[in-house]
């Protein structure tokens, strides 16, 4: 009796374990839904950030120092102009670079190589924050531009040009004297190295638009060597000059400002391309033209007469006009003088015999 009372007892708990087990989860279904409910009609339901989701947000990493490209920083370097491209640019660097190997090489009669490493754009006083010092700056204007650029060359390649030029061993590395300033000579040798690449970088513009880059000044402090603002673009151009086992690099610093004269020019695809012109539109204009109707006047006689004369002018009056009846007249167009004429009739038509064309100056329309 005892074990079939033992079965009977047995199903009902479990029956009773599932249906608690049933209704807790029905409770916890319905409190989710409570929640979502709340949640879009706006309820406060809070929720407790822990640190490393602050640092997260406020661009720290895990040592807490701030990372550049996460959280807030990301969101305050995202305000950065994004600059156009100027694809003409590339190809006036690209003869750079070949005029350099030749008049490098010519220079310091050495086998020199010259290659670009890039081109971008950035603002001018996050480049200046950013040159590596010791290093020679020089700044050239732009005579026909009327405006400045800048030029950097890193203190290995000093060192290098100058243990060329004054016949250093070839299969040795310069030698680098840090703590000292630059001395006379070799800031004379660079500036000469400076005038070199200028005439290149002039005769690179020169099938795009001619103009002179004249060297101004040598700095060795960038506070010194500011030509434009802070936050003016620039474009930073990086070549690389290696001399066997020695070299260094340039940069080229172009302010937008000093390539806006010449920007339309930039932004060709190709050299000669022409910009807003359709030739089926300027051929339908042009035929147009000549359909076009223009007023003809036919002067008979012009003359001056003081204003008070002409005040003073009563009915009864005449005025004499030096014209006969075989007098020529002007025919005229808005200001210009077209043409002279014979007056006569044709058709009970008074009409006009073109006999002369008039010659008229360089500055006129013909």
């Amino acid at each position: 009796m005892s074990d079939m009372t033992e079965n009977t007892e047995t199903p009902d708990a479990e029956t009773d374990e599932d249906y608690d087990a049933l209704m807790a989860e029905w409770e916890a279904m319905a409190d989710s839904d409570d929640m979502d409910e709340s949640d879009d009609m706006g309820g406060s339901s809070e929720r407790v950030l822990d640190q490393s989701e602050i640092d997260s947000l406020l661009g720290f990493d895990e040592d807490g120092a701030g990372g550049d490209n996460e959280g807030i920083n990301a969101i305050v370097n995202s305000t950065r102009v994004s600059y156009e491209r100027l694809p003409m640019l590339e190809v006036v660097f690209d003869r750079l670079v070949r005029m350099m190997s030749t008049s490098l090489r010519n220079f310091t009669s050495d086998n020199v190589e010259v290659s670009l490493d890039n081109i971008s754009s950035q603002r001018f006083g996050d480049y200046l924050n950013s040159i590596p010092l010791p290093a020679m700056l020089a700044v050239f204007k732009a005579e026909e531009w009327d405006n400045y650029g800048l030029m950097i060359v890193d203190s290995n390649l000093i060192y290098s040009i100058v243990d060329v030029l004054l016949g250093g061993r070839r299969g040795t590395a310069a030698m680098r004297i840090e703590g000292r300033p630059y001395t006379t000579i070799e800031r004379n040798l660079i500036t000469r190295l400076m005038n070199v690449i200028l005439m290149d970088l002039s005769a690179a513009f020169d099938p795009l638009s001619p103009v002179t880059f004249r060297f101004e000044r040598l700095e060795t402090n960038p506070r010194f060597a500011a030509i434009a603002r802070n936050a003016n673009a620039a474009i930073n151009t990086r070549l690389r000059i290696d001399m066997e086992d020695r070299g260094g690099r340039v940069e080229l610093v172009l302010p937008y400002a000093t390539l806006e004269p010449v920007r339309e020019l930039l932004l060709q695809m190709f050299m000669g391309e022409k910009f807003g012109r359709d030739s089926i539109w300027e051929t339908h204009l042009s035929s147009e033209l000549w359909h076009t109707e223009v007023a003809i006047d036919a002067v008979l006689e012009q003359m001056e007469m003081p204003l008070n004369d002409i005040l003073n002018l009563k009915v009864g009056d005449q005025i004499p006009l030096n014209k006969t009846p075989n007098s020529k007249v002007t025919l005229r167009c808005g200001d210009v003088d077209m043409f002279k004429g014979q007056m006569g009739r044709r058709n009970g038509y008074i009409a006009a015999r073109i006999s002369d064309k008039l010659i008229r100056g360089p500055g006129e329309i013909e």
